[in-house]
């Protein structure tokens, strides 16, 4: 098989400015796709604004013979995700591929979180994502033939951590933007997955310790760019990625305690039954909420 390569592609990177998006806009660009380079130029916390991040990396895929171009829209309204997918469809002339990677940090503690950090990282991240994403499907639904989507979560949402509440609520509602553009574009080609990196950035530098130098976030690029690709027929799918190594995570479906067909379970059975409930064993990994359905479809009709 040959190289991957994206000649004649058209991709759009968010928070691309830096970071993972700045090495997922140089590999791709290095493979033949031409990109838009989108980056607010702000700081971690979202605040401020800039240019010259995204010109910088316009500037190093122009230098190595590439196409790109910057940028600079807030990925936070409906309009600004109108006007960065304007810019491809402007510049280029069409959209294939879809990376939001653009995001921002307010930690704190759960009691000590106030709304307005609630919202400035539900808007960026989750929002953003969700802005960016609907004018970019509405126009590969139309063309038909190719997509390709991949959201940029953490282990924070799937997982949970410490002081970051509004991050993980964030990244855990792309888990499920992404299953449903799966569900969605799967009769027009359209591939939507995600990834949970861990990289040393700007943002998350500081919570790596002492294995921050061991996590490079040019290590997280080659799936990114996989799974954008044509030899990439993976959809619905979540990604650990970090320090050279890929892992699969998944939602599982264990076979569970069934009480009989009209039962009105009781704590009491519930209770009794809880090792049944949560045995692992036999899990499936439903594609849909009607995959979840359909396993129970025999239970109800015995």
């Amino acid at each position: 098989m040959g190289d991957v390569r994206f000649d004649g592609r058209v991709a759009i990177i968010t928070g691309a400015g830096g970071g993972l998006g700045r090495e997922h806009a140089l590999l791709l660009g290095s493979r033949g796709a031409a990109v838009v380079i989108n980056d607010l130029g702000g700081n971690a916390d979202g605040t401020g604004s800039g240019q010259s991040a995204a010109d910088l990396v316009v500037k190093e895929i122009s230098e190595a013979g590439g196409q790109a171009v910057a940028n600079y829209d807030s990925v936070t309204t409906p309009e600004g995700g109108e006007a960065i997918v304007k810019a491809a469809l402007d510049t280029f002339g069409q959209v294939d591929i879809v990376i939001n990677n653009a995001g921002i940090l307010r930690d704190r503690s759960f009691p000590k979180l106030p709304p307005a950090d609630l919202e400035a990282v539900l808007d960026v991240h989750l929002k953003g994502a969700f802005f960016v994403s609907q004018p970019a499907f509405r126009f590969m639904k139309e063309r038909g033939g190719y997509g390709r989507f991949v959201f940029t979560a953490s282990a924070a949402g799937i997982f949970g951590n410490f002081g970051q509440a509004n991050y993980g609520a964030a990244k855990m509602g792309l888990v499920g933007l992404s299953n449903v553009l799966a569900q969605e574009g799967a009769k027009y080609n359209i591939l939507s997955n995600v990834i949970a990196p861990i990289a040393q950035t700007r943002l998350l530098g500081e919570l790596l310790g002492p294995f921050a130098d061991k996590l490079q976030p040019a290590q997280i690029s080659g799936i990114v760019a996989y799974l954008c690709s044509e030899d990439s027929t993976l959809t619905h799918e979540i990604f650990s990625v970090g320090g050279g190594r890929i892992a699969r995570i998944f939602v599982g479906l264990t076979p569970g305690w069934f009480g009989g067909v009209g039962s009105v379970p009781t704590p009491e059975e519930v209770r009794d039954n809880l090792d049944q409930i949560r045995d692992p064993n036999g899990y499936i990994i439903p594609d849909s909420a009607a995959a979840e359905m359909a396993a129970a479809v025999p239970l109800l009709t015995s």
